[in-house]
């Protein structure tokens, strides 16, 4: 911390030589941090992909990545379940799984963050190697099987947050479990009055039998029962804790029009669209064929499409969170028009480094005004 990155390592220095550029890049944070990850990014994709995500996660924790300089703009500012967000830009969950750099994550200028998967009990999840780079597809392919730290550590280190700001969670249940339907109830008590929201996973495919949580029944069942939950743990004089489920690309129409049914008729907060896919098809990567769900890239049209699919059927009455493939302005501005109130990202981090925030910002802020929005909710579904 403190030490500026070497402009020698900025492409962009080389490139244009010029001292005029080298005094913009020097008091652009965002400018400074692409230069370090220009340098750090190939020797962490040197080591094998768990090994360098743990040490990204320590680097935060020990504050050892330098900090892009944070620019908001007010075109950005959106509300949503009565909480104001700087910008719809925020971290998918699975990069801080045991809410270990909530803090760091929000300093670095996502305005919202997601946590997890968590589950009750910690558990190993499944062996490794089980995270694997597409490196050609900017991609990853994972088989984690919500590796956890359990829920008693996972609350202890959001008491011990620091910084403010907006911090989703997400919950899921453990592969051994007799009664699933308890796990999400055990995250939900244990993380109500944590959460700025709680979403339940029920499609990664990576734990057997969690995807046929989203058939029309099991799913009534499941929101039903955690809505009774959720009315239960709500004063009298509070708003309840927004609700939402987290659903796979991987649905045909018929199963698109249950949840919706769902999701209209129990009064869903929101839903986060979407999770991995198992489908394959056009990779180049060596390991394309590895078993697991697919994120990056190649997830973006397909993601992308869900999403239009679910805001045409709910008529735009259920809040949505674009996520799959967002590696730019543009594509997060595709996935507002489409219509996700919010945006997450990443894999593309991986491929981009931490400065891909800022970038994306401001890359959005300027396509809204060039098409004439004077404020981004006004963007929300035009497509669909």
């Amino acid at each position: 911390p403190g030490l500026r990155p070497s402009l020698a390592f900025h492409p962009g220095i080389n490139r244009l030589g010029s001292a005029r550029h080298e005094r913009a890049i020097i008091h652009d944070g965002n400018e400074l941090m692409a230069g370090w990850y220009d340098a750090a990014g190939p020797l962490l994709r040197l080591l094998p992909p768990e090994t360098a995500h743990r040490l990204a996660v320590r680097a935060l924790a020990w504050g050892l990545a330098p900090l892009p300089k944070r620019r908001d703009f007010a075109l950005l500012k959106t509300r949503l379940w009565g909480r104001d967000f700087a910008s719809p830009i925020g971290l998918a969950a699975g990069f801080d799984k045991d809410a270990e750099v909530i803090d760091g994550l929000l300093a670095m200028g996502f305005d919202f963050v997601e946590a997890g998967t968590v589950t009750p009990l910690p558990q190993k999840g499944n062996p490794k190697p089980r995270l694997f780079r597409l490196t050609e597809d900017r991609a990853l392919i994972n088989r984690l099987g919500f590796n956890s730290g359990g829920l008693d550590a996972f609350a202890a280190r959001l008491d011990g947050r620091r910084r403010r700001g907006w911090v989703g969670v997400n919950i899921g249940v453990n592969k051994d479990s007799a009664d699933p339907i308890a796990d999400y109830v055990a995250g939900l008590e244990a993380l109500h009055d944590r959460a700025t929201y709680i979403a339940v996973n029920v499609s990664s495919p990576n734990t057997p039998g969690l995807r046929e949580f989203q058939m029309r029944d099991a799913l009534a069942t499941l929101v039903r029962t955690l809505m009774e939950t959720r009315a239960k743990l709500t004063p009298e004089d509070r708003r309840p804790l927004p609700l939402l489920i987290k659903i796979a690309p991987d649905l045909d129409e018929s199963a698109i029009a249950d949840i919706a049914v769902v999701a209209l008729e129990l009064g869903l907060d929101g839903m986060i669209i979407s999770n991995t896919t198992i489908a394959r098809g056009g990779l180049e990567s060596p390991q394309k064929d590895e078993t697991g769900g697919l994120s990056g890239a190649p997830l973006f049209a397909r993601s992308t499409s869900l999403l239009a699919a679910m805001f045409r059927v709910t008529e735009g009455r259920v809040p949505l969170i674009g996520v799959g493939g967002v590696a730019s302005g543009a594509d997060a501005y595709a996935k507002i028009r489409a219509g996700a109130s919010l945006v997450q990202l990443y894999t593309a981090l991986i491929y981009h480094g931490p400065g891909l925030v800022g970038s994306i910002k401001a890359d959005l802020a300027a396509r809204l005004k060039a098409d004439g929005f004077t404020h981004i909710a006004d963007a929300v579904g035009v497509d669909v």
